[in-house]
């Protein structure tokens, strides 16, 4: 049996990934092509998603005040309201309460900036949701145009798990638009940080679906291991990021 509603996480351990402008920015794509209707969470306490969205116009997505402790129960409630998606943005840290965030998603998105600092600091991240057995996506975030290190970020994530096919570039728009609560879907939908958020809402509505044809073919119902691992690319032995690889063999 499927889900009634899917749970997409965005975690990043570094701050300033731009998480919170893509959580919103995807909650509000994916109500317009229909995957709606869509709640979002804002467990971050800087509140930059609930800052945002108290001064949108539009009614949806719909804005969900919820706290750690409340999660769990606010999700079900939203369950029953017949919501079909909940995105939940998360703070910029690594603690226990990140780990019980990851536990509800259904796929977590690790949104990482083409930097040497940020690619350091996902590992933490990673390893939470390897813990808990997450289908995850990177997502290549404020990159910089035909940049030689946009390109090396992407080879380096895709060691450690999928990598969307569609990079987020650095442009003022994102910032601009979310001033007065909109996206750069509704401020300037022809232009081109319109297109790449479509295309990556795309591309995520796709890997949820083949989440539920893994559901649908399992033996017993549920989202397995081997499917979990599969789904997300995280499989493959990779060095761990930001820390020495231990090895056993010394001379």
């Amino acid at each position: 049996m499927l889900p009634s509603m899917r749970v997409i996480v965005f975690a990043s351990q570094k701050g300033g990934s731009g998480k919170t402008t893509l959580a919103g920015h995807l909650a509000v794509q994916a109500e317009a092509c229909g995957a709606g209707p869509v709640a979002v969470f804002d467990m971050d306490p800087q509140g930059s998603l609930a800052k945002w969205w108290n001064v949108r116009a539009a009614e949806t997505p719909v804005f969900i005040h919820s706290e750690f402790a409340n999660l769990a129960q606010n999700l079900e409630q939203v369950r029953e309201k017949n919501f079909s998606l909940a995105v939940i943005d998360t703070p910029p840290a690594v603690t226990r309460a990140i780990a019980e965030v990851v536990d509800f998603a259904d796929l977590v998105v690790l949104p990482t900036r083409p930097s040497p600092h940020d690619l350091r600091a996902v590992g933490a991240t990673v390893d939470i949701v390897e813990a808990k057995n997450k289908p995850m996506i990177f997502v290549v975030n404020a990159a910089t145009a035909r940049a030689r290190i946009t390109s090396e970020a992407a080879v380096a994530l895709s060691q450690h798990g999928t990598v969307a096919p569609v990079n987020i570039h650095h442009r003022v728009d994102f910032a601009a638009s979310m001033i007065d609560g909109r996206t750069v879907m509704e401020a300037s939908p022809n232009g081109r940080s319109a297109k790449e958020i479509s295309a990556l809402w795309e591309y995520l509505d796709l890997r949820l679906a083949k989440l539920d044809r893994a559901i649908l073919t399992s033996s017993d119902g549920t989202f397995g291991a081997a499917n979990g691992a599969a789904a997300s690319g995280m499989a493959r032995h990779a060095p761990a990021f930001g820390r020495r690889a231990m090895t056993s063999n010394r001379a």
